[in-house]
């Protein structure tokens, strides 16, 4: 019964993040991008860390997306419209990008499954202490950074979508 709410949760998730990265309505792709960090949640109960599944449903699907739909909103983004002209560019650097993500999942699968034994995860290392004490330690300087660069996204966000100001009364124009 497990295995089978497993592969569910896991189906749902690639499922919808595949809605999310080709839907052209960006609202929808937010909408999905919910339902993926709440498949998410769920894989994380399953694997024995339920601080983790509540972080991801408070923090990411509660708070962060919310704020990127609030911000889509705001900004009444449309549908997105196909490039003219192919770029070549942007297809090498997607072939290129491909071949490192293939690289680094088979580098991945090679250190979970080849010869050399990997020793089970502890109690120890999945608790709350251990995680509060890498996060407040080790990983508090990126964790920062990226909440700075969330708020300098969302205000140049606004700030190049805001509509121009009109024109001042009384002035003339050519």
């Amino acid at each position: 019964m497990e295995l089978a709410v497993f592969l569910l949760f896991a189906a749902l998730t690639v499922g919808f993040a595949i809605v999310v990265v080709a839907h052209p309505q960006p609202v929808k792709s937010t909408m999905s991008m919910v339902v993926v960090l709440f498949c998410m949640a769920v894989l994380f109960v399953m694997l024995g860390a339920p601080f983790l599944a509540a972080l991801q449903v408070l923090l990411y699907t509660g708070a962060i997306l919310v704020l990127f739909l609030f911000v889509i909103m705001l900004l009444n983004v449309g549908r997105e419209r196909a490039p003219v002209a192919p770029r070549r560019a942007q297809r090498w650097v997607a072939l290129v990008s491909s071949a490192f993500f293939a690289g680094f999942l088979g580098m991945l699968l090679w250190r979970t499954y080849g010869p050399v034994a990997v020793e089970p995860v502890t109690a120890e290392y999945l608790s709350i202490r251990r995680l509060s004490w890498e996060l407040f330690s080790t990983w508090l300087l990126p964790f920062e950074l990226v909440g700075l660069l969330l708020l300098v996204a969302v205000v140049a966000a606004y700030v190049l979508a805001r509509a121009p100001r009109p024109a001042a009364e009384g002035g003339t124009e050519a």
